[in-house]
């Protein structure tokens, strides 16, 4: 599987999420929230960033938990105003579809 961004085409495994992480680019990312029906915004984007610098950091997506924990800080909301923006985002689920456009693995206990 793959999707065709400017005339490349990028591996993608049979959810839809990308093979080599290299391939990311903001172009790939709007193709991937395309599949998802997730037109990108800033806030989009405000998420998808802050997950790629946690993946550098840590070399894995961060739990719905801590994303939740630092949307809340950086947007200065509760935790549940918190979950329901990201939910707002990311309808499917912050974590499934967020890492999905950010180019990152699948998130470990995620279905």
């Amino acid at each position: 599987m793959g999707i065709e961004v400017n005339g490349a085409v990028y591996e993608t495994d049979d959810d839809g999420y990308l093979i080599n992480l290299d391939d990311w680019s903001e172009d790939v990312a709007k193709k991937l929230a395309e599949a998802e029906e997730i037109e990108m915004a800033e806030d989009h984007w405000g998420v998808v960033n802050f997950l790629r610098e946690y993946y550098e950091d840590y070399q894995i997506a961060p739990a719905v938990k801590v994303l939740t924990k630092a949307i809340a800080k950086e947007q200065g909301m509760d935790k549940k105003a918190a979950s329901e923006f990201l939910y707002g985002l990311f309808p499917s689920g912050p974590a499934l579809q967020a890492c999905k456009i950010a180019g990152l693995p699948k998130p470990t206990g995620c279905v």
